[in-house]
């Protein structure tokens, strides 16, 4: 392999973080969420690492649940859109995944399904406020009762919603979710998940049965301005690859493309092998924190899709082959996301198949 950027998965830092999950959780049970590729560290890697200790998966297609199943896991697997097809349930049954049950047009299709193929779990997606999916809440009930005459349907329906804003600890939505769904499902027999990162650092009141975490299983915070550090976590990735060339500029020197970047004085501009076309964002504005050898080391000019450069003048040692970190130990990726407008899921989901990945134990 020819490129040197690599991203780095610490497993003993996965662990940390679901434990840490469970302790402020407790007594309610995890529901690992590693839909999108585990938010980019890699399904089959994540769900290995976090097998033993998770007493489900969260994925976004069956696609993942027959990976899953593949590779061994045996825990339940919520398929968090439900089915999109009538014969998307045959394959549910015949992988024993769970489905999330959202839209009306859904219903007929468990109707008709076959007992003989097994029995099908099924959560009801309760909308009681973030208006993508979900029944009203008033429909709760009518729902549930339809579900449990279905003669395919498992007697343990779950209950399912999710918060629009809970990372606004201080906001009067999210209680008003809860409010509303203890309304909706008061009464009904079946687990209940409303939980979802925030929730679970910020609305001890919305614990039910089962929390579902993503963001912060992988140390990435949900709340704007802070990092996942801030809160305990311990962030999972780290990026970094190599200075390939330094370049000495004078005063006045345009750096990258359509020279956006003018250099102040004589300088020295270091040239990184990373760029967009590994999944740094493009978006990345000049002055976002870069390390070299564990010094900041400015970006200037355009991000291409190979290269980024960057301004050593605050690390005058710095030698072609040296190491450049973009997110992980002290610098967190919450802070390059903010540079490049954006957030950090977006980031850690966006890395590329040239992109080398490795494991940690650490």
């Amino acid at each position: 392999m020819s490129r040197t950027t690599v991203a780095t998965i610490h497993l003993g830092a996965l662990r940390h973080n679901l434990s840490r999950v469970r302790a402020m959780a407790g007594p309610a049970k995890v529901m690992a969420v590693v839909k999108a590729d585990a938010y980019g560290h890699g399904l089959e890697r994540v769900a290995r690492a976090l097998n033993d200790d998770a007493e489900a998966f969260a994925v976004a297609a069956i696609a993942d649940g027959l990976r899953l199943r593949a590779a061994g896991h045996r825990q339940r697997i919520v398929v968090l859109s439900g089915p999109d097809t009538p014969s998307d349930l045959v394959e549910m049954q015949r992988l024993g995944l769970d489905a999330l049950i959202h839209h009306d047009a859904q219903l007929p299709w468990l109707a008709r399904a076959d007992p003989a193929r097994g029995p099908l779990r099924v959560w009801i997606k309760v909308d009681t406020g973030m208006h993508r999916l979900g029944f009203a809440p008033e429909r709760a009930r009518e729902v549930h009762a339809s579900l449990r005459a279905m003669p395919a349907i498992d007697d343990d329906i779950g209950l399912m919603t999710h918060f629009a804003s809970s990372e606004e600890f201080e906001g009067r939505d999210t209680a008003l979710q809860i409010a509303r769904f203890r309304d909706a499902t008061q009464g009904l027999q079946g687990p209940r998940a409303l939980s979802n990162s925030a929730a679970v650092l910020g609305w001890p009141d919305a614990r039910g049965d089962w929390v579902r975490t993503g963001g912060l299983l992988y140390g990435l915070s949900v709340v704007e301005g802070r990092s996942g550090s801030d809160f305990g976590f311990r962030p999972v990735m780290s990026l970094a690859t190599r200075l390939v060339a330094i370049n000495r500029l004078a005063r006045g020197e345009r750096v990258g493309y359509n020279g956006t970047y003018v250099c102040p004085e004589d300088m020295a501009v270091g040239v990184a092998a990373i760029g967009y076309g590994d999944g740094y964002p493009r978006s990345a504005a000049a002055g976002t924190p870069v390390l070299v050898n564990g010094c900041i080391a400015p970006l200037v000019g355009r991000v291409s899709m190979d290269l980024i450069t960057l301004d050593l003048r605050g690390v005058p040692d710095a030698r072609v082959g040296d190491k450049v970190t973009l997110w992980g130990e002290g610098l967190p990726v919450e802070t390059v996301a903010a540079s490049a407008g954006t957030i950090s899921y977006d980031l850690t989901c966006g890395m590329t198949r040239r992109v080398l990945f490795v494991e940690d134990e650490a």
